[in-house]
């Protein structure tokens, strides 16, 4: 490059250097793939985004489907001041910072709306941090967007949570990806008179686990193998290939490997403890946050040993507890303990069924009265109006029960619980049957 200025030459340096990820991403909703429920014709984040009416929300989902993409088309389209904090690298001063930024921006005479503040990676900001945040969110100073790959009812302060609604963003589904390899060959200048054979993608697909920069990022990986003579060739074989050449090369930031996370829990589901516990290395050895797995287990011991062992739940908690306490790399002990508790206990998924039974009874039948004898009456004008009359006192008969209604009449008392085959729950079973008789 003699006869460039140094300018020129670090700027064609970034051109050609630039990944395929970041060249490809979306500038508009029209090229964004994936995610039609929420960005979709009529979708609700397409209908906030084009009416330029933007409220607090949160992305929550796994790495690589859209979610700094979603706030990146916000910042080109919205008529307003745009922050972007990273809370890896952000602390308390640098959110003060852009919040009187924004109340500035706020208070000026230019100004079209509420800025926007997007922080990427929210789960990772402490709890002092999040409370500098509250305050701007709650008197309308900031309008934010966060994005984090950690459950939010984990990691955001309630507060917070309460007012930014929370979006779900999903992996990608096979067509979404294929239709995202299609526009990389057509449209990227590394393909351009290129011959292209794409023979077999199942390899591809599955390396890339609903990731849309993983899938570019190993169409990268592989055209740096590639003469530029040479045509381009996707296989099976090719991309196995490379990959196990070059394990980590498209995971180069060590994000969360959500299919080898979806194999443990799979496994602690089925009762394979030595499968649970290869997994377990796996996520121990690609550097996976050790509490991510805790919080995974104390999941799996509600959902899916449940009232087959609830002592398992009872274990979890404490498996949590304790690698808090003496740390890592000793905390691979309990986790491995607690898996292997999880993966051989017997299995009832009965309570998380009975939760989400109750939780669709209730969206169907909305906002039913309490019956009068079971509200409690701690006024005399309650007491006039029948508050808390009738209520029988079950202490007060034998064996501690008395029949009594304790449904809205409206409900006509339908069974959100079944017992799974098990031990524990029959003989749970067998009690209820004895208070209430056996239903249909």
């Amino acid at each position: 490059m003699v006869g460039y200025g140094i300018a020129t030459i670090l700027y064609i340096c970034s051109i050609m250097y630039e990944p395929l990820a970041e060249r490809l991403r979306p500038k508009t909703l029209d090229e964004y793939i994936g995610q039609k429920h929420l960005v979709g014709e009529g979708a609700i984040l397409r209908r906030m985004i084009e009416s330029g009416n933007i409220a607090s929300f949160i992305l929550w989902g796994p790495p690589g489907v859209g979610k700094t993409t979603i706030a990146r088309i916000i910042a080109e389209q919205a008529q307003v001041p745009f922050y972007t904090l990273s809370a890896v690298t952000s602390g308390v001063k640098d959110v003060r910072d852009v919040i009187e930024r924004c109340k500035h921006d706020a208070q000026s005479m230019f100004s079209k709306g509420r800025p926007i503040l997007f922080i990427d990676e929210i789960h990772r900001f402490n709890k002092s941090q999040q409370d500098s945040l509250l305050g701007a969110v709650e008197n309308g100073t900031v309008t934010l967007i966060g994005a984090t790959t950690e459950n939010p009812s984990f990691e955001v302060i309630r507060p917070l949570l309460s007012r930014a609604q929370v979006y779900v963003l999903n992996p990608l589904d096979k067509n979404d990806l294929l239709e995202l390899l299609n526009r990389a060959i057509s449209t990227d200048k590394i393909f351009a008179g290129r011959e292209v054979r794409i023979e077999s993608t199942e390899a591809l697909l599955r390396f890339s686990g609903g990731d849309a920069r993983k899938l570019l990022n190993i169409l990268d990986l592989i055209m740096q193998s590639v003469a530029a003579h040479e045509p381009f060739v996707i296989n099976d074989e090719i991309v196995t290939q490379r990959l196990q050449q070059n394990p980590m090369a498209f995971d180069k930031n060590g994000e969360l490997h959500y299919d080898i996370i979806s194999a443990f829990i799979k496994s602690v589901r089925g009762s394979d403890p030595d499968a649970a516990i290869y997994w377990l290395a796996r996520l121990i050895a690609g550097g996976e946050d050790p509490k991510f797995i805790a919080r995974r287990l104390a999941i799996l011991a509600s959902e899916d040993i449940g009232l087959a062992n609830p002592n398992a739940l009872l274990l979890a908690n404490a498996t949590f507890d304790i690698l808090q306490k003496i740390g890592w790399p000793e905390g691979r002990i309990p986790l491995a303990e607690c898996t292997i508790y999880l993966a051989t206990s017997p299995k009832s998924n009965s309570a998380y069924m009975a939760i989400n039974s109750a939780l669709q009874f209730v969206e169907s039948t909305g906002n039913l009265p309490v019956p009068l004898h079971l509200r409690n009456a701690p006024t005399k004008l309650m007491e006039e109006l029948g508050y808390g009359q009738d209520y029988k006192y079950a202490h007060d008969y034998p064996g501690n029960f008395v029949r009594q209604e304790f449904m809205p009449e409206e409900a006509h008392h339908p069974t959100f619980w079944t017992p799974c085959h098990n031990p524990s729950e029959a003989k749970m079973a067998e009690r209820m049957n004895a208070l209430w008789g056996k239903k249909d």
